[in-house]
C-alpha cells in the first residue's frame, strides 16, 4: 500500500538494485528513490495560498528543465513556457480571471454557486512566478504517430505540465493551475501568436502549506473516486479472468490501506 507521505518497503514494491533481463543490465531505482517518486505523486496538490519569498533561479531552472523532459508523441516537444513576474501583466490576468469566474458561477444552483464563489481558485499575484505552458501544433511538421490522433500535441503538452508539477513538489514549490481564463483574451494579454494554444496558466511559489487532501475534496465539493470501477480487463466490458486475480487482490489491498490511513 502506498501511504500518503510515507515510504514503501521492498515487500510491497519488490527488491531494489539492478536487474539483468535477457543480457540487458537495467539500473533500478533504490528503495529511497522509489519512495521519493511515489511521495511526490501522492503529495502533489493544486496550491492557492503562497508565501512571498521568491523562487531561487536554480530551482526554477530545474523545474522548467524537468518539464522540458516530458514525453511527447513523435518527440514533437510542442511546448513553450512563458515565465511571468511582471505585476502589470499578472494584474491583467487576474482581472480576466475575476470576469470568467463570475460568468462561470451562473452554471451552478444555490447553495453550490455561493460555495463556488467562496473558493480561492488562484494565486496570480501572491505567487512570485506565473508560467503559461503553450502548445505549438506546427512544431514538428509531419509528426510520427500523430496522424490518427491529432490531439496528441495537447496531450504531450500535458505530460510536460505533470513533469513540472512533480518536480516542483520535490523542490517544495507549490503549483496552482488557473483554468478559469478566456483563452482568446489570454492570447492578447501575453502576445501569444494566433496558432499557439495556451494549455495551462500556472502559479508557482512556496506554499503556506501542502494540503493533506485536495482542496475540493476537503471542502466536500468532490470525492476521490475509487479506482476499482475504473479498471476494465481485456476490454471495456471485460470480467475478471485468467491472469488478473492477483492484481485485483492488490488493488483491493491498496484501497483498504487508503481507508485506514
Amino acid at each position: 500500500m502506498i501511504e500518503r507521505g510515507q515510504g514503501m518497503n521492498e515487500t510491497e514494491f519488490g527488491p531494489a538494485g539492478d536487474s539483468d533481463l535477457g543480457g540487458f543490465q537495467i539500473e533500478n531505482f533504490s528503495e529511497s528513490e522509489r519512495q521519493a517518486v511515489y511521495r511526490a505523486i501522492y503529495e502533489r496538490r493544486d496550491i492557492r495560498h503562497f508565501r512571498s519569498e521568491p523562487i531561487p533561479d536554480d530551482v526554477l531552472a530545474r523545474i522548467i528543465q524537468a518539464a522540458h523532459h516530458g514525453p511527447s508523441v513523435g518527440f514533437m516537444q510542442p511546448w513553450d513556457f512563458i515565465l511571468i513576474k511582471d505585476l502589470d501583466v499578472r494584474r491583467q490576468v487576474k482581472e480576466l480571471f475575476h470576469k470568467e469566474r463570475q460568468a462561470a458561477s451562473c452554471f451552478f444552483e444555490e447553495p453550490r454557486r455561493s460555495q463556488y464563489l467562496s473558493f480561492k481558485l488562484e494565486g496570480i499575484l501572491e505567487s512570485p512566478v506565473n508560467v503559461c505552458v503553450t502548445c505549438d501544433p506546427t512544431r514538428a511538421g509531419e509528426v510520427l504517430g500523430r496522424n490518427s490522433i491529432p490531439e496528441t500535441d495537447v496531450y504531450s503538452t500535458c505530460c510536460a505540465i505533470q513533469n513540472l508539477w512533480l518536480a516542483a513538489r520535490c523542490e517544495g514549490i507549490g503549483v496552482g493551475w488557473v483554468s478559469i481564463l478566456n483563452p482568446l483574451q489570454l492570447h492578447q494579454i501575453l502576445g501569444v501568436p494566433a496558432h499557439i494554444l495556451p494549455v495551462a496558466y500556472l502559479c508557482l511559489g512556496y506554499p503556506t502549506q501542502f494540503y493533506e487532501q485536495p482542496m475540493l475534496e476537503k471542502a466536500g465539493w468532490r470525492e476521490r473516486l475509487p479506482v476499482d470501477p475504473l479498471i476494465h480487463l481485456d476490454g471495456w466490458s471485460g470480467q475478471s479472468g485468467s491472469g488478473w486475480d492477483n492484481f485485483l487482490e492488490e488493488i483491493g489491498n491498496t484501497a483498504q490501506g487508503e481507508t485506514e490511513s
